[in-house]
């Protein structure tokens, strides 16, 4: 169950990161909601989470997985674009999540 948290604790911290590039710093009332209901599934989710998978593994899970879907969303929905170098950066960011969640003892089966 501790894995299907974490996913909601991303999902959340994803809709509300967007949404927050949304709201135009918080000046359209639509979209600022969204940030708080979206920033508050995700940290109730994060502190489940947090009763099983240790602290550090946890977080770079969720943030690195949040980086990268954000990024992309950045992509498709705001047309923003990455130099390679920051492309290698997220691309190493994703690899260290794939690297915790294979080989590392540190997580919970």
């Amino acid at each position: 169950m501790p894995w299907l948290y974490l996913i909601v604790a991303i999902a959340g911290e994803v809709i509300g990161t967007t949404a927050l590039k949304a709201s135009d710093g918080f000046t359209r009332a639509g979209p600022a909601v969204v940030v708080v209901i979206g920033y508050a599934i995700a940290f109730y989710f994060l502190a489940l989470v947090l009763r099983t998978i240790p602290l550090g593994v946890t977080y770079a899970i969720w943030s690195g997985v949040g980086v990268a879907a954000v990024t992309l969303i950045g992509w498709l929905v705001y047309g923003q674009r990455l130099d390679g170098p920051a492309m290698l950066g997220i691309g190493l960011i994703v690899a260290g999540v794939v690297v915790l969640n294979v080989w590392s003892g540190a997580t919970p089966d």
